[in-house]
């Protein structure tokens, strides 16, 4: 009985496979509909003949339906599968244009250019653009796979990033973290030292972070749960060298099964409440659609200094986020502590990607450039009276700054009427800008509430 049912689907994918090579790709759609119904018949008829048979033993008929398996594979590379499924992204590309034209993916997706590709490009191009292919509903919409991809695809990423970034001429990000250069010590107050005091504020949480990934690694939606252990081990290493030195110390806690660095799921959600580690990532279907958020927990985890006031995330969105936070009254502590940071990570694990032209590479382009987010947390309860951070929101707005809740974007404000303060560019404007435009923000902001 097995022997006639291999040797009958063994004949339907031989035939399968020479007629999808034979006819020409023109007539492989109305060829396939017909191959696809004897492939599915045939196979239908071997998986009734295995379960039929009485006398199969159960290793048998294992065996069997395993090759079964293996024999739908090669039917779907036959009838070229994979196209099918490119055209229908292709056409939910289309309809999202339509329903959905703040999609920059779908916005700026062009026909014309995909089909200049070759097969392997617009696989490529296909899988960068999946999370908003598959997310209508998504702003941005699109993830480098590679640290490569900015250029590699530039006609595409360049006409999202200047769409979001709001940049209208040449793209050319310069990186400065020097508060001493001229054009930016002439906007600080005199000594250049960010004193939140003389804005009226006392102790204040102030934090500011970086996203870094290593150029020796694919970034986050391509890697192989391989590559995301790989990654975590060599910053391990790299961990174990800041551990060891005096101005960090602390520990690194693993997500990854059977690290010496795993933590209990207990011991997670504490830090995830704590706001040390970061989220379940496969809840997300952005990320989950983007490939990010793959294997998880697979290569996850955090380094934590023995201050608590440095935090190294490793596999999150990007390789590594690096932040710097403090309960204090000089924004500069923080900014500096970061910058020097950055460059005791990057000397001790390996270089971080970076593009001429558009500076730090981050998987998503909304990061990209200085990849930084400086933020405060000031108490406005007369301009959030009402519950709400809308009063708050249109004033930052005209300022380049955003406001968030206490857990981050789409949480709720404090009870006081806490609320989280950034500026909102990335791209176009210098690290050293970026740490400025927050103090001047913040006087705004306060002077705002004062009148309110």
């Amino acid at each position: 009985m097995f022997a006639a049912v291999r040797t009958a689907r063994q004949q339907t994918i031989v035939g399968l496979a020479a007629s999808a090579q034979i006819a020409p790709m023109s007539t492989r759609s109305a060829a396939s509909a017909a191959n696809s119904k004897v492939a599915a018949a045939a196979v239908a008829a071997a998986v009734t003949a295995a379960v039929m048979a009485k006398s199969a033993s159960c290793e048998s008929m294992a065996v069997t339906l395993e090759s079964i398996k293996k024999d739908l594979e090669a039917i779907k590379g036959a009838l070229g599968v994979s196209e099918f499924e490119m055209q229908a992204k292709l056409d939910l590309v289309k309809s999202i244009k339509v329903t959905n034209p703040t999609n920059l993916t779908a916005k700026h997706f062009n026909l014309d250019y995909y089909n200049s590709l070759p097969a392997a490009g617009k696989k490529a191009l296909l899988a960068i653009c999946n999370s908003g292919i598959q997310n209508a509903d998504s702003g941005m919409g699109c993830y480098a796979m590679n640290p490569g991809d900015y250029d590699d695809y530039l006609p595409f990423f360049e006409a999202v990033i200047k769409d979001y970034h709001g940049v209208t001429g040449e793209v050319k990000h310069v990186t400065n973290w020097d508060l001493s250069t001229p054009k930016i010590a002439a906007k600080l107050p005199p000594g250049g030292k960010l004193d939140l005091t003389k804005l009226g504020l006392g102790t204040t949480s102030m934090r500011v972070r970086v996203g870094r990934n290593l150029a020796s690694f694919p970034l986050p939606g391509a890697m192989t749960k391989d590559d995301r252990v790989n990654m975590e081990s060599a910053m391990v290493e790299a961990f174990k060298k800041m551990i060891a030195d005096p101005k960090f110390g602390g520990s690194y806690y693993s997500l990854t099964p059977g690290s010496p660095y795993e933590i209990t799921p207990a011991f997670y959600k504490e830090l995830v409440k704590k706001h040390i580690m970061f989220k379940d990532m496969s809840d997300d279907s952005y990320l989950a659609d983007a490939g990010i958020a793959s294997d998880w927990p697979f290569g996850r985890g955090v380094y934590v200094s023995a201050d608590k006031e440095f935090i190294v995330w490793c596999g999150e969105e990007d390789h590594l986020r690096i932040m710097c936070m403090k309960k204090g009254t000089v924004l500069n502590d923080v900014f500096d502590r970061l910058k020097d940071a950055c460059g005791v990570v990057e000397a001790n694990a390996s270089k971080f990607a970076h593009s001429k032209k558009f500076g730090y590479v981050t998987s998503c382009p909304t990061n990209l450039g200085t990849g930084m987010r400086a933020s405060l947390h000031i108490k406005c309860p007369n301009l959030c009276k009402d519950g709400s951070d809308a009063k708050p929101k249109a004033i930052c707005k005209p300022l380049g700054l955003s406001v968030r809740g206490l857990g981050g974007e789409h949480t709720p404000i404090g009870a006081d009427g806490t609320i989280d303060i950034s500026p909102s560019a990335r791209l176009m404007i210098e690290e050293a800008e970026i740490i400025c435009a927050l103090y001047e923000g913040i006087e705004r902001v306060l002077a705002a509430e004062a009148k309110a």
